[in-house]
């Protein structure tokens, strides 16, 4: 069984720079409180890295 992260978006992406949404868009993630077990990946995790202040990662699974 795959590891994966649970992440939540916690921020707006409203007067973000457009990298930023896109990056939340790359996630899966579009409104707020939203939730998605992604795989846990050194490529999610550099997503997850560079957008700090709108995404946490609520729970680690496997």
């Amino acid at each position: 069984m795959a590891k994966t992260i649970v992440v939540k978006q916690i921020g707006s992406p409203i007067r973000r720079p457009a990298i930023q949404r896109q990056t939340l868009v790359g996630l899966g993630l579009n409104k707020m409180n939203k939730t998605r077990e992604l795989e846990d990946t050194p490529a999610v995790r550099g997503m997850v890295a560079k957008i700090p202040h709108l995404v946490e990662i609520v729970e680690e699974r496997g």
